[in-house]
């Protein structure tokens, strides 16, 4: 028991410091749990639905009002207003107050049925992506049905039966199925690459503010010899209460993900959690190495935040590695979140077992092994700290 004393004496220590400050408190506990759980309600629909939009309709016909009841149907836009001139619909979209518009131009029916080839116009506000996307989706399938529509009238009308022109139109059936997300739910999506991301953030910010506090601070000298002058021994007893709690964490928001909001695990889920927990050991000895050679506070912290917030892009959340530039893609591979998603697409979504994802566990498991190469760096600034503004 002698020989652990010297870590339960830093543990104790490091307890003290996260306890007697509050932005220990903020920064492990309130600000990632409650920003999961904000995000996660923010998509609690899963894929947003009725768009704002509108319809100029400037035919007044039987085709035209019918064009019109079918767009009002589909459940990705919400025709809101029935306008009578495209300068209207144009300010609207400029004001925010609608995404798009479908325009109807005049003798759209007359010029439909004498095949003189009528122009269907729709207009979106691509600003915002999400409602403009949706927005696009609904006009273009309208148009293109609406399309599909006067041809086979056209057709039947020359001679031919209703199935001869619907082979015509359609020669060939296209199923699609979505493998994974099936829903096409973007909070499956989205909180699964948010959630460990900003654990990931968070992780590192506080572990590079917790060392370059003691070196600022002037406590480093006590805190070495706390620790039995190992430097080790000090980082350890520092590190796993601030694990224990990031841990804590990161159970919750699988528990969240996977129990609460039922999504898709087709794997272990022992397996997810490991990784989580290994993602968290990962960041922690990440940020030991980058803290112990740059020793400076203000620097290290720069560092962890733009690695951290780099990582909701380069990390392959957003953008294949595969299609990045090869001094890009190189970088995702230096930062742990980036297997814990790899992780999350063979266990949890392919239900793939463990044995495949092998290389990303032990790619997790060497994070503390490249850590701990510049501990003797650190113990040289631990014991005559110099603070550097």
């Amino acid at each position: 028991m002698k020989a652990f004393l010297p870590l339960w004496n830093v543990m104790r220590r490091e307890v003290q410091r996260m306890c007697n400050r509050q932005i220990y408190f903020w920064t492990m506990i309130v600000i990632p749990v409650v920003s999961c759980i904000y995000f996660m309600s923010l998509l609690n629909e899963g894929l947003p639905l009725k768009a704002p939009s509108a319809i100029v309709d400037c035919d007044h016909s039987s085709m035209s009002r019918q064009l019109y009841r079918s767009l009002d149907a589909m459940e990705l836009v919400d025709i809101q207003y029935k306008l009578e001139s495209f300068h209207d619909a144009l300010e609207m979209v400029n004001s925010g107050k609608i995404m798009g518009f479908f325009y109807i131009p005049q003798n759209f029916q007359r010029d439909a049925v004498g095949g003189r080839t009528p122009t269907l116009t729709y207009y979106t506000n691509m600003t915002y992506f999400v409602p403009g996307t949706l927005s696009y989706k609904a006009f273009k399938t309208m148009a293109v049905t609406t399309s599909g529509g006067i041809v086979q009238t056209k057709l039947v009308s020359l001679g031919a039966t209703t199935g001869m022109a619907g082979t015509i139109l359609q020669p060939m059936i296209v199923q699609d199925h979505e493998m994974g997300n099936p829903w096409m739910n973007y909070s499956i999506y989205l909180s699964n690459s948010f959630c460990p991301g900003l654990i990931e953030l968070m992780v590192l910010l506080v572990t590079a503010f917790s060392i370059g506090q003691e070196i600022k601070r002037g406590t480093s000298v006590d805190w070495l010899q706390t620790a039995d002058g190992s430097m080790f021994t000090a980082i350890m007893g520092k590190l796993i209460p601030q694990f224990v709690v990031f841990a804590a964490d990161g159970v919750f928001v699988l528990m969240l993900l996977y129990k609460w909001l039922a999504f898709p695990l087709n794997g272990s889920t022992w397996a997810m959690i490991g990784a989580m927990l290994l993602m968290i050991i990962a960041c922690q000895w990440l940020a030991v190495w980058v803290t112990s050679t740059i020793v400076n506070l203000r620097l290290s912290l720069a560092s962890m935040a733009l690695m951290g917030i780099l990582a909701f892009s380069v990390a392959a959340f957003s953008f294949p590695v595969e299609s990045m530039y090869g001094g890009c893609a190189i970088f995702s591979y230096i930062l742990p979140v980036r297997y814990f998603f790899l992780i999350y697409s063979d266990i949890a979504l392919n239900g793939l077992p463990i044995y495949y994802s092998r290389v990303y566990f032990a790619a997790l498991l060497a994070f503390p092994l490249v850590g701990s190469t510049m501990l003797w760096h650190l113990k040289k600034a631990c014991l005559k700290p110099v603070y550097v503004p």
